[in-house]
């Protein structure tokens, strides 16, 4: 169905609208949450018989073109859905430039305006964005014949469409330069001039003539990732200059294939083994799929159908594939989007997939390499487990503690009441019970807040030093590598609609913890994401993310970006120690 352009009346202002009539109330209360910053579940937005709900299927309400909605509400907070910055400023704002105010503590991240379509590239970027390594090998990078690595005047004022450069690499690291000085909407003109002359799929026409078409956020990344590994090197020593993607980015097959026919077998065909580089991993979506470890594993057993020498026909092969090498950052891809003959589109597979926010990816893997992983997982586990026990035990204590001094209380004031030879009597009976002729009762010892950190700060010293000691010299050798197989959800690119060349794409990112200025260590995460909605961006809480596995024309996960969990360096463990004996 194509989208009603309809107004929204709030609190005296208009908006223009898309309304979706194939999609529900709850997709629209999104849109609204983006233009306005009242979250959905505090919007009201008046329709006919009452209020609007969420599974409202809005093809109902026969909204016809410039049809004006009424919708109440406010922003939970003052800040009307924007990010405030710490109170604690040691600069006013109005006294710094916008590239100093952009890099402050807590500033909102820089969108990307929509030039048409753009939306599939706006949320490609903003993922790939949330790689600091990709960032700073960028921030390095020299185009071929080039002199300087700053970008010319033009691109330094954002005319970057005015003799923009061809090479998609210089014009990334450009973008995300500029994307770093400023909080406003930036309009990617030059990255998307050099993209459309990379690759010309993406400067396609749409079919009614108005405009560049929709494209697939998937492509796009394939399609950057594929430039990038080309352009993008590091310098690795004696091992001279190594592709950033072939390190960061990329894993290990190992592949079995053999004909399912016996008869193959029979005439002597022999399986072949070989070894396949994979930039991501694919998860196939079936009807008896329900969870990203389901359609990976689904991924990994294949049917093709190929030339058999030996049968003189084509037959069936089964190729099985296991990962021997796992990159630090991993993408996942739904194969969410299925070609259609009758209608000549990518239709989209609303099957609902749920995803972990941390993954596991042993299974997966090699014999070979399980062996290495294994023991590093499952000591890290154990760390977390044993401090996980230690808060408990100080909560623990501190119930127990408070419950005694109010017994104790108790206790002294009933003693104050009574006559001294009943007390006595009582307290002969309870030693006489007990078995033992002690009167006094000896108070609990408990332990301080510092002792019980002196005996964790201790404790986790030694397990991270056992933690080290169990990772194979071959996975430390390998710098960029998943040393645990365990990973943690970094980014989430969605796709809202039907099919791939239409509706609507964005995309999610972990906040990364700020550092704390005093030590220049990370602070804990507080779970906030950033949702970039092209220029449009905004915080949501973890939440956020458990509705994103599908299940409808919402917002549906299609690409996930994890990060390997990393395992302590030796500087940390020795800093750790350090502050160990200091609290001893």
């Amino acid at each position: 169905m194509e989208p009603i352009p309809v107004v929204v009346k709030h609190q005296g202002k208009k908006y223009d609208v898309e309304l979706d009539p194939s999609s529900t109330g709850e997709t629209f209360k999104f849109q609204l949450y983006s233009l306005t910053g009242v979250e959905p579940e505090r919007q009201k937005i008046l329709v006919k018989g009452g209020q609007l709900k969420d599974d409202t299927d809005l093809s109902k309400l026969n909204v016809k073109p410039g049809h004006t909605f009424m919708m109440m509400g406010t922003p939970s907070g003052d800040s009307k859905g924007n990010i405030e910055r710490p109170k604690e400023q040691i600069r006013f704002l109005e006294d710094m430039t916008e590239a100093e105010a952009a890099q402050a503590v807590g500033a909102i991240p820089a969108g990307l305006q929509n030039l048409g379509n753009t939306c599939y590239m706006n949320s490609t970027l903003q993922t790939l964005k949330a790689i600091p390594e990709l960032q700073e090998e960028l921030s390095r990078y020299k185009a071929s014949g080039s002199g300087s690595a700053g970008p010319s005047d033009l691109r330094s004022f954002g005319l970057g469409g005015l003799g923009a450069s061809a090479d998609l690499t210089e014009a990334l690291r450009d973008l995300f330069k500029q994307m770093s000085e400023t909080q406003q909407g930036f309009p990617p003109m030059m990255f998307l001039n050099a993209l459309r002359t990379a690759f010309p799929q993406f400067a396609q026409q749409s079919r009614d003539g108005r405009g560049y078409a929709q494209q697939d956020a998937e492509e796009a990344w394939s399609q950057i990732v594929t430039q990038l590994r080309q352009k993008l090197k590091t310098k690795e020593g004696d091992a001279g200059d190594v592709s950033f993607i072939d390190k960061y980015m990329s894993g290990k097959f190992e592949t079995h294939m053999e004909c399912d026919e016996q008869a193959a077998k029979d005439a002597g065909e022999q399986a072949i083994d070989s070894e396949d580089t994979f930039f991501k991993l694919n998860c196939h979506i079936t009807g008896e799929v329900n969870h990203l470890r389901e359609g990976l594993a689904a991924g990994m057993v294949e049917k093709i159908e190929k030339n058999s020498e030996v049968l003189g026909r084509n037959a069936v092969y089964t190729k099985t594939s296991r990962i021997t090498r796992l990159p630090k950052y991993l993408p996942v891809h739904f194969m969410r989007f299925d070609w259609r003959r009758d209608t000549g589109k990518k239709a989209k597979i609303m099957r609902k997939v749920t995803f972990p926010q941390e993954l596991d990816i042993v299974e997966f893997c090699s014999e070979d390499h399980k062996k290495l992983l294994i023991p590093v997982r499952d000591k890290i586990r154990e760390i977390r487990k044993d401090e996980e026990d230690v808060e408990r035990a100080r909560k623990r204590q501190k119930r127990n503690q408070a419950e005694h001094e109010r017994d104790q209380q108790i206790k002294s004031s009933t003693s104050e009441k009574e006559p001294k030879q009943k007390q006595a009597e009582k307290e002969a009976e309870k030693a006489k019970a007990s078995g033992s002729g002690d009167v006094e009762m000896q108070d609990a010892v408990y332990k301080t807040d510092a002792e019980f950190e002196a005996e964790r700060a201790t404790a986790i010293v030694e397990a991270k030093k056992q933690l080290l000691a169990l990772v194979d010299g071959k996975l430390l050798a390998d710098e960029a590598c998943s040393k645990t197989g365990l990973y943690e959800l970094r980014g989430v690119i969605t796709h809202q609609g039907a099919t791939a060349d239409s509706g609507h794409y964005t995309s999610f990112v972990k906040k990364e913890c700020q550092k704390d200025p005093s030590t220049g260590k990370r602070k804990a995460e507080d779970g906030k994401w950033w949702w970039f909605n092209d220029d449009k961006v905004s915080e949501v809480d973890e939440d956020r993310i458990e509705t994103l596995s599908g299940g409808g024309q919402s917002h549906s996960a299609l690409i996930l970006l994890y990060r390997a969990v990393p395992i302590p360096t030796k500087d940390e463990i020795a800093e750790a120690e350090e502050k160990a004996k200091s609290l001893a």
